[in-house]
C-alpha cells in the first residue's frame, strides 16, 4: 500500500477519507493562511484515494463493507463543498457517517446552503447534506449525539479552523 504524506493513517472507509480531507483542508487551505503546494498535494492524494474508497463504508460496529450500489458522488463535488463552506464565518462543520452537518450562525448563508443541497433539520437546529441515494430505514428520531455514537464523527471544525474532537480543541 502506498504511503501518503497527508492522509496518515491511510483511511479505511469513504467516511474517514471525507473527514480527513475536511480537517486537512481547514488546516492547509491558502485562504486560511495555508500553503498552496500543500493543498495541491492534499487534493492529489484525495483524488487518488477517492476511487479506491468511494464504495467502502463502515457499519455501526466499525466493520467495513463494500456497497453493492456505487456512489454517484465525484471527488470534486466534496472538495467544492468544503471550499464553499470554508468561506462562511461563524459556522461549525461536522462529518458524521456519510452526512455533513452545519451549525452555528447559518442564517446569513441560508440561500447558499440551499444551493449546495443542504436541508434544514428543524428538530436538530442544523443543516445537513445527505448522499443522493440515501434512504431512511427507520422512523425513529435520533439526536446528534446518538448519531455520532452510531457512525463516528470527524470532530467539529469551526469556520475559523478550530477543530474539536470529543469536546477537546485540537
Amino acid at each position: 500500500m502506498k504511503n501518503y504524506t497527508y492522509f496518515k493513517p491511510t483511511p479505511k472507509t469513504f467516511e474517514e477519507l471525507k473527514a480527513m480531507y475536511k480537517r486537512l483542508a481547514f488546516q492547509n487551505h491558502p485562504d486560511r493562511g495555508g500553503d498552496m503546494e500543500a493543498m495541491k498535494k492534499i487534493n492529489c492524494e484525495y483524488d487518488e484515494l477517492f476511487p479506491k474508497l468511494k464504495n467502502v463504508h463502515a457499519t455501526k460496529e466499525g466493520e467495513t463493507f463494500t456497497a453493492k450500489k456505487e456512489t454517484t458522488e465525484t471527488a470534486d463535488q466534496f472538495k467544492d463543498l468544503i471550499n464553499a463552506l470554508m468561506k462562511m464565518d461563524g459556522i461549525t462543520i461536522e462529518v458524521i457517517g456519510c452526512f455533513v452537518w452545519v451549525q452555528g450562525n447559518t442564517k446569513p448563508y441560508k440561500d447558499t446552503l440551499k444551493e449546495l443541497r443542504f436541508m434544514w433539520h428543524s428538530k436538530k437546529f442544523a443543516w445537513y447534506l445527505k448522499p443522493e441515494d440515501y434512504r431512511r430505514k427507520s422512523r425513529r428520531e435520533y439526536d446528534l449525539d446518538e448519531i455520532r455514537t452510531m457512525y463516528g464523527t470527524s470532530g467539529k471544525v469551526n469556520s475559523n479552523g478550530t477543530v474539536k474532537i470529543d469536546g477537546v480543541t485540537a
